[in-house]
This record gives C-alpha cells, sequence and structure tokens, in this order.
C-alpha cells in the first residue's frame, strides 16, 4: 500500500514538472478552460438564485387569483362574483384587490401600483417586508414602495408626492414606508397602498375590482378548489400560486437558456481545445512517453500521469472559474448579465442573489466540463503508450 502511494506520489511529482516545463501552453489552457467555466457557472449560479428568490417572496401571494376575462383579455372583475363561490368549502378568506401601472413619463418609468384590503392575509407579510417593521399603512394617502421607485421619485419616508388621476386631477399622497432589499426582486417598482386609495387613483367603481384574492384552508385542496371556481365562474381565469411560481421558474430558465446560445462562441472555442487535444499527441509528447516507456514504465504509469496532468489543470480550472463565478454573482451582482436577466425595465431590482451550491449543482458542471476535458486527455496518451516505443523514437 505504501509502495502505490509512494508510486503515485512519485508521478505526480514528475506530472508537476512537466506541466511547468509546458506552462505558457498550460496557461492558455488553463485561462481558456475557467473562462468557459465562469461563464457556465455564473447562469447556473443566477439561475438558481432568482428562483430561490422568487419562490420565497411568493410564499406571500394570495393562494387564488381570480380574473375577469373577456375576448382573451383582462377586465375589472364585479364583486358580486365572490358571493357565487359561498358554496364551495375550504376558502377561508376573499377579498379584492386592485392593481395596474402608472406611467411616469417624466422619468419614462413604469410603477406597480397596488392596493389591497385592510385586515388581507397578505398585508401582515407586506408589513414584515416594510424596513423598520412599519405597520401596514391603513389611513388614506399613505403608501409604501419599492427602493428603486423611491430612488427613481426621489423619495425618503414621511415626503409627499403626487399622481395623476384620468381626469389630470392629482392625488397627494405621502410615503409610509420602503420595502426591504430583500424582497426587491418582486417589489423594486412596487407602490403598494390602500384598497380605496388604489380605486380613486385608477378610477374603478366601488363594486368592481382588478382581480379576487382566494385564501384557502387547506393549502393541499388548491387546486382543487380552483377547479371549482372555474365551473363557476367560466368567463374567468383562475391562477394559483404554484402556477405563478412555475412561471418564474420558466422565465428564468428561458433568459438564461437564450443567454446560453449567445455563449456559443466561447464553447465553440473550448470544443475546438478539446478537439485539437483528441486529435492526437505533439511529436514531442510522443517522444517523451516513448522514454518513459524505455526507462521502464508501465502503459499505466503513463495513463496515470496524463491523468494527473489533465485532473491538475481541469481542477486548477474549475477552482477558478467556479470561484469566479459565485463573486460575479454574490458581490457583482451578475453584473455582466444583468441586462439579459432583468429584461428592459427602467425600474431594476439591485439583485442582491445568495445561490445556495449544492453538491448536484457542482457534480453536474463537473459532467459538462472536467470530465469531457479528462476523457481527450488521456484517450490519445493510451493510444501512444500502447504503441511501440521505436516507432514514437524514429518518427
Amino acid at each position: 500500500m505504501n509502495a502505490t502511494i509512494e508510486k503515485h506520489l512519485n508521478i505526480l511529482d514528475y506530472a508537476l514538472s512537466s506541466l511547468w516545463r509546458r506552462r505558457l501552453k498550460n496557461g492558455g489552457i488553463i485561462a481558456v478552460f475557467a473562462a468557459v467555466i465562469f461563464l457556465v457557472a455564473s447562469f447556473q449560479l443566477v439561475t438558481g438564485a432568482l428562483t430561490e428568490t422568487a419562490g420565497r417572496v411568493l410564499a406571500a401571494t394570495p393562494e387564488i387569483t381570480i380574473q375577469r376575462m373577456s375576448a382573451g383579455r383582462q377586465e375589472a372583475i364585479p364583486l358580486v362574483y365572490g358571493d357565487r363561490l359561498q358554496e364551495i368549502f375550504g376558502i377561508r378568506a376573499m377579498v379584492p384587490r386592485v392593481w395596474g401601472y402608472y406611467f411616469d413619463e417624466v422619468r419614462g418609468a413604469n410603477y406597480t401600483v397596488l392596493g389591497v384590503a385592510a385586515g388581507m392575509p397578505q398585508t401582515d407579510a407586506l408589513s414584515g417586508a416594510v424596513v423598520g417593521n412599519t405597520t401596514w399603512p391603513t389611513e388614506p394617502g399613505r403608501v409604501v414602495m419599492g427602493r428603486a421607485a423611491a430612488a427613481t421619485l426621489e423619495l425618503q419616508p414621511g415626503q409627499l408626492f403626487s399622481f395623476f388621476r384620468p381626469d389630470l386631477s392629482l392625488k397627494a399622497m405621502t410615503v409610509a414606508g420602503i420595502f426591504r432589499p430583500e424582497t426587491e426582486l418582486l417589489t423594486a417598482d412596487l407602490i403598494a397602498m390602500p384598497l380605496a386609495d388604489a380605486r380613486d387613483l385608477f378610477a374603478v367603481p366601488a363594486m368592481q375590482a382588478t382581480d379576487l384574492c382566494v385564501y384557502v384552508a387547506n393549502p393541499a385542496e388548491i387546486a382543487t378548489i380552483a377547479e371549482k371556481i372555474a365551473k363557476i365562474l367560466p368567463d374567468t381565469r383562475v391562477l394559483t400560486r404554484p402556477q405563478i411560481q412555475k412561471t418564474y421558474q420558466v422565465v428564468f430558465g428561458w433568459r438564461s437558456g437564450f443567454a446560453s446560445v449567445c455563449l456559443l462562441a466561447a464553447l465553440a472555442a473550448f470544443a475546438i481545445l478539446a478537439w485539437d487535444k483528441a486529435s492526437g499527441l505533439s511529436p514531442e509528447e510522443r517522444r517523451e512517453i516513448a522514454i518513459l516507456k524505455i526507462l521502464g514504465w508501465e502503459t499505466s504509469d503513463v495513463l496515470a500521469l496524463r491523468f494527473w496532468e489533465g485532473g491538475l489543470v481541469a481542477g486548477l480550472a474549475f477552482f477558478l472559474g467556479t470561484t469566479l463565478a459565485y463573486l460575479h454573482v454574490v458581490f457583482g451582482g451578475a453584473a455582466l448579465f444583468r441586462p439579459v436577466l432583468m429584461g428592459w425595465s427602467v425600474l431594476q431590482p439591485a439583485l442582491t442573489l445568495a445561490p445556495q451550491v449544492t453538491p448536484k449543482e457542482v457534480l453536474l458542471l463537473l459532467a459538462f466540463t472536467v470530465l469531457p476535458y479528462l476523457a481527450v486527455t488521456v484517450i490519445p496518451a493510451w493510444r501512444a503508450a500502447s504503441a511501440p516505443a521505436e516507432s514514437a523514437l524514429s518518427g
């Protein structure tokens, strides 16, 4: 056992010296390899972090949302629709909600305005998401807004501002609080206010709402209750919380996939590098293998040497690539990929991401990058080691 360990240590020592002799070539390989791993790992970490953050923030959304549809477009829903659902067992609460978009012509930004009723289960989650745990404003004219919206409007808690109603009259409001950075993925452009204020701002009639929020007693019955609602109200669209969460996952996955396609140039460079390795060894490398065999090295020893060399190059490139990717996502806010992942909006969240590096993700990244490189490194060495040493020296 000790002899085997000593043998491999000697092979490792020789592999290190061999890599150092070709340090310029190996340095270029490590740089290209690390750059490819950096790009792939960055997208993998960003997608996972965004999906996890969205799932955590969306946990406060209603279990079921009912929207009235007409000619494929959403319309205001009458509150009497809620009376037709009283016979469904398992509904804990059903409250109206008014929301819409307010376009700021001066700054070119769209704000999401949300009006929720007092006592709504969602208000507890919203209150906990406000800096300083500010109590959810129930007084008319008090709003809570996202950090990006507040920064764009240059507002601080306690300051006054005004929005135009549809008839161009001004509605004055006071900033009661700012949402926490942890919820910025969904609240960056959000301005939340009491339901009556949202009705007044958008001129929504008192007996209508944008949608109805349904809260169920047993989360396991969400799909069943949603199906019953769809049968009773055939002219509505019934959305469940799992469907909304899945939509966010699909959106982030699509954006990540689209950006990955744009990396074909880098992936092609790596493919060319791997093909060059697979096409065979250089005459100098073949001569070195032949000399080693003449000195008494076995084929298995040559394969172990090439495995150590490939493993050291791939391991160093993998370490550099993944470390840079983690720093880029956590401390850099994924700055390189931010335009692709966040879209065209003027108001964008600060992207404070905390990706969770799991063994599954690491193994998947290893399988797509390191293992192919090791394969194309060892196979040519095995062919050269199996050939007669005299032919390599004479060639």
